[in-house]
């Protein structure tokens, strides 16, 4: 049976869960709120999914896979459905945790993971696909999607002859996904011309989060037009992708959470590195109820003085936030001094160079 499901990512702010006896685990369990985690539909795909989901990058953040496999099952068994993944996220060691995870569990999620072509063929793309259902364990992805649409030729390299559109058709044909979309964090107008373009995209992801709201928006210019269309929007990034924001206090993870569930989006997906997020998270989803239109307008008047220069979203203005894997093939330099970017150029598959 085909599966729906689960959890993604908004980065919440707590220090890691230190190894708990399975009774203190359960009391825990116990205080993350009420109540169902709402479902919503994914676009026009007659799927309905969790309104969170679990972001696969913070997944590689645990320490062990056993404490990555503890967050996932405590995570389903909560009602999340939506979990996101990526091919490159720490070469491949998220992807194989997440799939040690969702043993037995399979049919209870709704499993996405994400190509990492940037440009590249379509026979790459399918390559890449056969790698990630071999680490994830499953003959099928619910939604497959192109990772990282942040330059301005990607639309057009991805609508090339033999690139990764094509191995999309081709893999929905045989299959392996059921679902196909795209993502990228760094211009709305990227996105605007990949839908120009005209693919009919099941989904697309963004950043959203009252700061967008107010610099290079994805909530005014791409929000509206992904609706318009049927298509499934995907928030992440709620609290900006390092919470710099919470941690300065200017403003808390709940109104963040609250603000990015109340668009409307299909799912909120959120990064999610320890048992204590995961929970603070639920307790905001379980039997959620939106802000309020001037709840809304409040939050974003509020975030407006800091965020016209990028400072609490610098996935938008930083190269530090481009992956070595989407650059390289761009031919564009990477910074070697980067803790991830050492471990996969030291430890990485070798697929950032050109095919």
């Amino acid at each position: 049976m085909r599966s729906v499901g689960a959890l993604g990512a908004a980065v919440g702010l707590s220090a890691h869960v230190g190894a708990l006896d399975s009774a203190a685990a359960t009391r825990k369990g116990l205080d993350a709120g009420s109540g169902e985690i709402p479902r919503r539909p994914l676009g026009r795909t007659g799927v309905q999914v969790s309104a969170i989901g679990v972001g696969g990058h913070h997944l590689g953040d645990l320490s062990t896979v056993d404490d990555a496999v503890r967050l996932v099952h405590e995570a389903v068994d909560a009602g999340i459905t939506f979990f996101d993944n990526c091919w490159e996220y720490y070469n491949g060691k998220t992807e194989n945790w997440l799939g040690r995870a969702l043993r037995g569990r399979r049919d209870k999620v709704f499993l996405m993971t994400k190509v990492c072509t940037h440009g590249r063929s379509g026979q790459l793309a399918l390559q890449m696909l056969e790698e990630s259902l071999r680490r994830l364990q499953t003959d099928h992805l619910d939604l497959w999607q192109i990772h990282g649409i942040v330059y301005d030729n990607d639309p057009e390299l991805a609508y090339a002859a033999g690139g990764v559109l094509e191995a999309f058709d081709q893999a929905k044909k045989q299959g392996k996904t059921r679902f196909v979309g795209f993502t990228g964090h760094k211009d709305p107008a990227f996105h605007l011309k990949m839908l120009e373009l005209g693919y009919p995209f099941d989904t697309v992801q963004m950043p959203l989060n009252p700061f967008d709201a107010g610099f290079h928006s994805f909530e005014k210019q791409v929000l509206p037009e992904v609706n318009r269309r049927g298509m499934a929007a995907l928030g992440m990034k709620s609290m900006g992708g390092t919470a710099w924001a919470v941690k300065n206090r200017v403003v808390s993870a709940e109104a963040l959470l609250r603000y990015a569930m109340s668009l409307p989006v299909a799912v909120t997906i959120c990064g999610v590195d320890s048992l204590d997020v995961l929970r603070q998270n639920l307790r905001i989803a379980r039997g959620f109820t939106p802000m309020t239109d001037g709840e809304m307008d409040a939050l974003r008047a509020r975030c407006a003085p800091t965020a016209a220069d990028g400072r609490y979203e610098p996935y938008k203005v930083s190269l530090r936030y481009d992956n070595p894997v989407t650059r390289l093939p761009h031919g564009f330099p990477i910074d070697p001094t980067q803790r991830e970017v050492k471990d996969m150029l030291s430890k990485g598959t070798g697929a950032w160079e050109p095919r």
